[in-house]
């Protein structure tokens, strides 16, 4: 599908429409179960069942200034079948001492004779092979030597290290100098990240989450620093007589647990002193201390009170304390993972994460009661442990403060991005992680769906029944559903003949979601509601799609009762077509089916039912009767449905006309979206210099009001959506935006030597090369070509994409092309080129401009590429795969029947894009005379302030 050039924003809005500080990645898989690094375990060999570990009594000795590590384990185990084998799982950067291995008999203390000890080729596995069967019931203890390296890399045991100020006379919590020198001391430190199966690493085990058993352990550490571990000190032992500098600890037996939750620090960071009072502090279980460098301290001053609140909330929630003595939260400085390493009673973050909010603090916590204390007995039970600590956390954080780091974007973040994966032809592009992942946030949506359905008691009831009896065990997927089946009967919450698991089975296994369509018989006061698979993308050609069916709950908010705190069910569609709803309002009135997105499905309604609510949210006295989320919601809904062919555009641009009034900034996130998604098709068509002067109209207002109001300690929101309105107001060619961008152009180009640094920032650098001069773009392009080595590459990287991505006018364009591709420029390599065609794909200038010089320059380019397939299919894909008009059809048609047989590798990917092409020319067809018709109704009728825009 073709992109406007404004879709750049897309990127913009993906950042923004995340609580704020996260970046994507991070508030997409920072939570600590890692479902990429999970997944290849879910098909995973399971070790034989024949022996069953019952402790281990483990001996460590890290060797800071050697990065290595030696130790010894004794793993007892019974024999619960009949074998002449033992297998271990040890990594193969794990040397065992093969030759000093032992087994013992436990009853007699007899050796075992050893056959022989092999390592399997290509598995991290060791195999003890014994001359006779071990008998059935008898205990054994296997006894191995081992040692290995202590990388960088998080995986297994890491190091790291820090530098901290060190000053003679003294320095406060911050670090800042008194008196005296202050010099920068390098401290190093060892830690450990065994999530999901790096125990293998550091020592041979059965490193499963359902062999769960005790843990004796000593650590070896210099005196200088000191070892935090899952459970409290024992006691300090000297490691010889004649070692003055190292000694061992000996920590408490722990309870029983899985391999993956082990987890210990050596380091010399100092703890925190606690702001509470001493004696609060000794009555509370489980003590709870934070460590950090000295330098930093100040800045997780208040951590221990925000770790003590979420526990409280999450220990009511559970209704049974955490079973652990101590917790320990660390800041580690130079920590670069981005989930923390959530050990049983200690949890390990980068420093960046424990200066914000609650949700990271309470996602941990979670992690504590289910994960360590209760554990998924597989891999392929992980999301649904992640779904439900993904939930828990975010209602803790909503209940202590209102959820203010989400500035109330929860969970629509997770909730827009599922509706766009879901409703592709090909969910997740066929990669598998990214499938664990959305799979997991569905599942999140999912239990709240049900903590709305159920009721908050009857669901708090049913996690709690979950966990009874289950301490220290292992769980399944199901063990969850079941417990909340059982509750929701008791509680009459739910039928009988229904279960939790029919439910949400209907969701997780479907890589899809629904859509409801509402359609109302005003005479008969009724309406027929029916279910059927979403589709954004075309064709809508998805398999088997008339049987995919789902259990949706029919939440009803009416006119006459605009009741949003009642989210009774009225009727659940048990995975049929079709339901009928009775007694709905009259004639005049509007219902709303699934207010506040309590399920994750969007919804239809007839054209009459969609206009009555455009008319109540024009009206500033009512508008405000529907919450934020609803009003996001119909929105939302009303222009996906229609640009997946389901609404009409008229109907939906009439939702958008209380957007003049409308001024929070939950309800415009969606919008700039939304003209993206408008933009990208109408692009290259007549309409769109009338789409262009509509959103100049809705935009300028908001933005004007924005700069206008704009205090110095505003919200965050306020800030993040002025921003957003600019950058989308200067790439269509605002004038005030377009001239101070070239102001601070100008600085750089006026400097004496341009190659130094770039003292402009990001925001100005697009609309400048958009709107301004070819001589301004032309000096853009010779910092690229000079770019010194000594720089940040991601600077030069950037200001390519820009150069390619944000001019309209074609001759930028084509001088980028031909240095680039016919003169062969040493200064550009073929990431370069391909970086360039993918931005050129973001708006008809680009790709339109793109598919001219392959075409004018057809046989030079054949040359060029002859030997690079890769960068030639690109070209193809780029100048071919966008146009979605009769007229680019025809464009591409002829190039290829031009030149048959001459495409090559790329000859599938012209095919293609012919074929889409066509699909999308059936919806320009469909869709532009609406538009347009729409568009001049609306322009008619409303001011347009094109005086104030360029172009």
């Amino acid at each position: 599908m073709g992109r406007h050039p404004l879709s750049l924003l897309i990127v913009v809005l993906s950042i923004m429409l995340l609580p704020y500080g996260y970046t994507w990645k991070e508030y997409r898989i920072r939570r600590s179960i890692d479902l990429s690094a999970a997944n290849p375990l879910i098909s995973d060999t399971k070790l034989p069942k024949d022996l069953v570990p019952s402790g281990y009594s483990l001996f460590l000795h890290p060797m800071l200034e050697k990065s290595t590590f030696t130790g010894r384990i004794n793993i007892t185990m019974v024999c619960a079948k009949s074998t002449n084998q033992i297998t271990l799982h040890a990594h193969h950067d794990l040397s065992v001492d093969e030759l000093d291995l032992t087994v013992i008999r436990m009853d007699d203390d007899s050796k075992i004779p050893i056959r022989r000890v092999d390592r399997v080729p290509k598995k991290p596995l060791l195999v003890i092979y014994f001359h006779d069967v071990l008998t059935v019931g008898v205990s054994y203890e296997v006894r191995l030597k081992f040692n290995g390296n202590i990388w960088e890399n998080v995986e297994g045991i890491f190091e790291g290290r820090y530098k901290q100020q060190s000053n003679s006379a003294g320095s406060d919590a911050a670090g800042t100098e008194s008196e005296g020198v202050i010099e920068a001391e390098e401290h190093t430190y060892v830690s450990t990240y065994f999530r999901p199966h790096n125990a293998r690493r550091v020592f041979p085990c059965f490193d499963e989450p359902a062999y769960k058993v005790p843990f004796n352990v000593s650590i070896v550490r210099p005196r200088t620093h000191h070892v935090l571990f899952n459970t409290e000190l024992e006691r300090t032992e000297e490691l010889t007589p004649t070692d003055a500098k190292h000694v061992i600890d000996v920590f408490k037996r722990t309870p029983p647990m899985s391999t993956f939750t082990f987890g210990f620090l050596v380091s010399d960071l100092q703890e925190v002193p606690s702001l509470s009072d001493e004696k609060d502090d000794e009555r509370m279980k489980p003590a709870i201390r934070i460590w950090a460098r000295r330098d930093f301290q100040k800045n997780v001053a208040d951590v221990q009170q925000r770790v003590k609140l979420a526990l409280n909330k999450l220990q009511e929630y559970w209704g049974v304390e955490l079973p652990l003595e101590k917790l320990d939260v660390v800041a580690l400085p130079g920590f670069s993972y981005v989930k923390p390493a959530d050990n049983w009673g200690l949890i390990v973050f980068k420093e960046s994460e424990l200066m914000r909010g609650y949700y990271n603090l309470a996602q941990e916590l979670v992690y504590q009661w289910l994960g360590s204390w209760i554990t998924p007995h597989w891999w392929s039970d992980a999301h649904v442990n992640k779904a439900i600590a993904g939930f828990l956390s975010a209602d803790t954080a909503i209940k202590i403060d209102g959820g203010d780091e989400f500035e109330g974007k929860y969970p629509m973040t997770i909730l827009y991005s599922i509706y766009y994966e879901f409703s592709k032809r090909y969910p997740h592009s066929r990669i598998t992680a990214m499938k664990q992942e959305t799979t997991c946030s569905k599942t999140e949506l999912v239990l709240r769906m049900l903590n709305y359905t159920l009721g908050e008691d009857t669901f708090r009831r049913g996690l709690q029944k979950f966990i009874q009896h289950r301490e220290y065990k292992t769980f399944y997927g199901d063990d969850v559903w079941e417990a909340l089946t059982k509750q929701a009967h008791l509680d009459q919450r739910l039928c009988e003949s229904a279960t939790v698991n029919d439910v949400v089975n209907s969701w997780i296994t479907k890589d899809r979601i629904p859509m409801v369509k509402v359609i109302r018989s005003y005479e008969n006061r009724s309406a027929t509601i029916t279910q059927r698979l979403y589709l954004r993308e075309r064709p809508h050609d998805v398999p088997e799609q008339d049987k995919m069916l789902w259990w949706i709950p029919i939440v009803v908010v009416t006119q006459d009762r605009l009741n949003f705190g009642n989210i009774s069910t009225v009727k659940w569609m048990k995975q049929v077509r079709e339901v009928k709803l009775e007694e709905l309002p009259g004639p005049d009135e509007f219902i709303i089916v699934n207010p506040e997105e309590i399920g994750p499905f969007p919804v239809n309604y007839d054209e009459r039912n969609w206009n009555l609510l455009a008319t109540f949210l024009q009206k500033e006295e009512s508008r405000t009767k529907i919450p934020v989320y609803t009003r996001a919601k119909l929105l939302h809904d009303a222009w996906n449905l229609a640009y997946a062919g389901d609404l009409s555009f008229g109907t939906a641009f009439n939702m958008t006309l209380f957007m003049k009034y409308e001024r929070n900034h939950l309800v415009w996130n969606p919008v700039f979206t939304l003209i993206d998604h408008i933009g990208r098709h109408i692009d290259m068509s007549a309409v769109h210099k009338k789409f262009e002067m509509y959103v100049r109209t809705l935009l300028t207002p908001l933005y004007e009001e924005l700069v206008i109001n704009q205090q110095e300690n505003e919200e965050m929101w306020k800030a993040n959506l002025r921003s957003l309105a600019k950058n989308f107001l200067c790439r269509a060619g605002y004038k005030p935006c377009i001239e101070e961008a070239q102001r601070a152009f100008k600085k750089w180009m006026d400097s004496p030597d341009p190659d130094a640094g770039n003292p402009v920032a990001n925001q100005y650098i697009c609309p400048v090369f958009k709107w301004g001069t070819r001589e301004e773009w032309e000096f853009g392009l010779q910092r690229v070509i000079n770019f010194p080595e000594s720089r940040v590459k991601s600077e030069r990287t950037y200001l390519l994409k820009t150069l390619a991505g944000c001019p309209s006018q074609p001759f930028k364009i084509d001088r980028l092309l031909n240095i680039m591709v016919l003169e062969d420029n040493g200064n550009f390599t073929d990431n370069d080129i391909s970086l360039i065609f993918k931005m050129l794909s973001g708006g008809s200038s680009g790709y339109s401009t793109l598919f001219n010089f392959l075409k004018n320059n057809w046989d030079a380019i054949k040359l060029r590429f002859k030997e690079r397939e890769s960068l030639w299919d690109n070209m193809i894909n780029s100048a071919t795969g966008l146009f979605t008009t009769q007229e680019g059809y025809d464009m591409v048609s002829q190039l290829y029947v031009q030149h048959q047989g001459e495409f090559g590798t790329a000859e599938h990917i012209i095919e293609k894009s012919l074929k889409n092409i066509k699909e999308e020319t059936k919806w320009s067809d469909e869709n532009l005379p609406v538009i347009e018709k729409w568009l001049d109704s609306f322009l008619a009728s409303n001011g347009v302030a094109d005086q104030k825009f360029l172009g």
